[in-house]
């Protein structure tokens, strides 16, 4: 099992809404390195759900990778604000998975206690400019975020 975080604006989707969706399709990445880490997802991997751009960002709970290997269909939408016209049906260019909530935590892992505990190395989202909404996640620095919690 591999361990990753995925950053949403809550006003956007949060983890509010996927407690209460239970499952949902994590649509809308459109960069090429989040989107080749959603492609080594596997089922079973556990997701860190982190809230971004907002007042005091942050690791608020926990979901699992269900399904993996799925076109985003947003990509097809010509009304969606994801639509890519170069990419076609018999090749698609974002993949994405299907999650599902595992557990809201009880308060949030704020940004400034990752960077007091945590590296860059260690943990990405850390990193000054990174801007990526999907990294992975080492089961070191994993166990101690649970431990946060």
């Amino acid at each position: 099992m591999d361990y990753w975080l995925m950053k949403s604006e809550p006003d956007v989707y949060s983890i509010a809404d996927l407690k209460s969706d239970k499952i949902s399709l994590w649509d809308g990445v459109r960069n090429y390195q989040a989107r080749n880490f959603l492609r080594e997802m596997s089922l079973g991997d556990l997701i860190f759900f982190y809230h971004s751009n907002t007042k005091i960002p942050g690791i608020v709970g926990l979901v699992r990778v269900i399904e993996t290997g799925i076109a985003d269909p947003t990509q097809f939408d010509v009304d969606s604000e994801y639509y890519d016209p170069k990419s076609r049906l018999d090749a698609p260019r974002w993949q994405t998975v299907k999650v599902e909530f595992v557990e809201e935590f009880a308060k949030l892992i704020s940004l400034d206690e990752l960077k007091a505990n945590f590296s860059a190395e260690e943990v990405l989202v850390v990193r000054k400019g990174n801007r990526l909404s999907v990294m992975p996640m080492s089961e070191s620095a994993t166990q101690k975020i649970l431990k946060m919690k």
